[in-house]
């Protein structure tokens, strides 16, 4: 792989601090990343988020994840529970082959995808050969 990512080790529940002032428990997402000619897409499960809740920055050569969950309100008696409330945050480190200014993102039905073009030096091109 041209572009190197790479992430911190997948778990599905881990106790992380992206920032000093937050606490608790976050959930790390799901990550498929597909490579292409031009671009690195990775897709990024966050169920229960919405678009706007979604923080995605690129800093430093990191790429940072922090999907915020709101609360389902008002809660009745459960009588079963296998979908834990909270936030997901992740960090991946991007390899200086990808245009950062070009990164876009779009979050549908749960699933975040995130486009990393790559700088037009490293991408492959066909060079046409003439003959005599």
């Amino acid at each position: 792989m041209l572009a190197n990512i790479t992430s911190s080790p997948a778990k599905d529940r881990a106790e992380a601090r992206p920032e000093s002032t937050r606490g608790g428990v976050f959930f790390t997402p799901r990550v498929d990343i597909v490579e292409t000619d031009g671009e690195l897409t990775l897709f990024a499960e966050v169920p229960g988020v919405k678009p706007d809740d979604v923080d995605l920055r690129y800093e430093k050569g990191e790429l940072l994840l922090h999907a915020r969950v709101q609360p389902r309100g008002e809660r009745s008696v459960v009588l079963l529970q296998e979908y834990d409330e909270g936030d997901f945050f992740r960090a991946f480190t991007i390899h200086e082959s990808i245009d950062s200014g070009r990164i876009t993102a779009e979050c549908k039905n749960g699933m975040l995808t995130v486009h990393l073009p790559k700088v037009e030096a490293v991408r492959p091109r066909q060079i046409a050969v003439r003959g005599e």
